[in-house]
């Protein structure tokens, strides 16, 4: 089976950490939305997203199934849409949740709006915002966790760790020395070729993807997903770090999202919670405001090629956008434009020279190339962020 993943209009809610993939590409949980609709359905995937992204992310030109990148899947939306006839949707009120067609054909939501519509009447964890990635983390991490450890075996861990409870899955290669797993109130997945490293404390639900480490002495909580090929150490609770980022030292990093190729100096720390317990507000990109959460905990949502240097303090419900670079003292504004470089003290435009000549360094560290579809991607992105530098 082949399926093509469609942006709705949660891609624009979602930015900035939308600017540089389609929706379905976020990782909540162990996998991404696309990699847990892949292994549900035992399907190749393509997306259906923006123009300037389809180069990276195509459509599979042979599909005829379509299922709307927002929705994370569970076993009543595959029976469900397993379902389902050539010539039908499945929605559940205005939202359409898949659909397919009977010859392979491009996506169009016009046409699906045509098809026979079926209801789908339970209840499923959808991703409009980006705080709804750290929010819905535990819950995602507990299922995928079961998706993938299912009919598996775990390798073991080395005896110098100390084991509470026994929900802990380790994939081949990983290790850890000296540290201590909690996992009575949630799993704990160690990926292949993960490393914890001696001292660390860590309570599930928790999940380290491959080739990436668990620094000396680190303090995990619950609800974090550290992605494939990051590093990270000191406190952090509750946040997702997608891939190829740092937070190495010490500093808390809580109820947050951080995308790829971000770094976070040694002793930063995020707020994610008011001095008078008010209710957290995000800026969002398409109200061109700051929105209402529901939430009273909320730290930092940092866009990819973001970083900050040491000693940087960010505010409860923090907006850093992509290839932003912070530092100084004081706390810089809750929301940090695209392209910003500066802090407390007043913001420049981070030019794409200056910005391309740092990622080409930061790519070849981890022997990748920076190409020139990266490049087209993050000119795009500057272009369309350029209303909100007004330095």
């Amino acid at each position: 089976m082949t399926v093509n993943l469609f942006d709705d209009s949660s891609w624009e809610s979602l930015r900035p950490l939308t600017f540089t993939r389609p929706v379905a590409d976020l990782r909540i949980g162990i996998l991404t939305i696309a990699e847990k609709w892949a292994k549900y359905l035992n399907a190749d995937f393509g997306y259906v997203t923006q123009d300037y992204l389809s180069k990276k992310y195509p459509a599979k030109l042979n599909a005829q199934l379509f299922i709307n990148g927002s929705i994370c899947p569970d076993e009543s939306l595959l029976s469900s849409i397993s379902a389902l006839n050539a010539g039908e949707s499945l929605i559940k009120g205005e939202l359409i949740i898949a659909y397919i067609i009977g010859d392979s054909s491009a996506h169009n939501l016009e046409l699906a709006k045509s098809l026979k519509p079926i209801e789908y009447v339970e209840d499923f964890i959808r991703i409009v915002y980006p705080d709804d990635i750290f929010t819905h983390n535990g819950v995602e991490l507990k299922k995928d966790f079961a998706l993938l450890t299912k009919g598996k075996t775990s390798a073991q861990l080395s005896s110098t760790n100390t084991f509470l409870g026994d929900n802990i899955f380790v994939e081949e290669g990983a290790t850890a020395e000296c540290s201590i797993f909690n996992s009575k109130q949630g799993p704990i997945y160690l990926g292949k070729n993960s490393q914890v490293w001696e001292g660390s404390i860590i309570r599930g639900s928790f999940a380290l993807c491959e080739d990436s480490s668990v620094k000396m002495g680190a303090k995990i909580y619950p609800n974090t997903t550290i992605g494939p090929h990051s590093r990270v150490g000191g406190e952090i609770n509750n946040a997702v770090i997608w891939g190829y980022s740092s937070k190495g030292h010490e500093g808390y990093l809580g109820n947050a999202v951080m995308g790829q190729w971000c770094n976070i100096g040694a002793d930063s720390n995020n707020s994610n919670l008011k001095n008078n317990y008010a209710e957290v507000r995000l800026w969002d990109y398409a109200k061109q405001s700051f929105r209402k959460t529901g939430l009273q905990f909320c730290g930092l949502i940092m866009a990819d090629h973001a970083k900050c240097g040491i000693n940087t303090m960010f505010n409860t419900g923090t907006v850093a956008g992509v290839s932003a670079n912070i530092f100084g003292p004081g706390f810089p504004r809750n929301f940090i434009p695209d392209f910003a470089w500066g802090g407390a003290q007043g913001f420049e435009v981070y030019s794409l020279k200056k910005m391309f000549e740092t990622a080409e360094k930061v790519y070849s560290r981890r022997d990748l190339t920076f190409d020139d579809t990266e490049k087209e991607i993050l000119n795009k992105v500057f272009k369309l962020t350029q209303e909100h530098r007004h330095f």
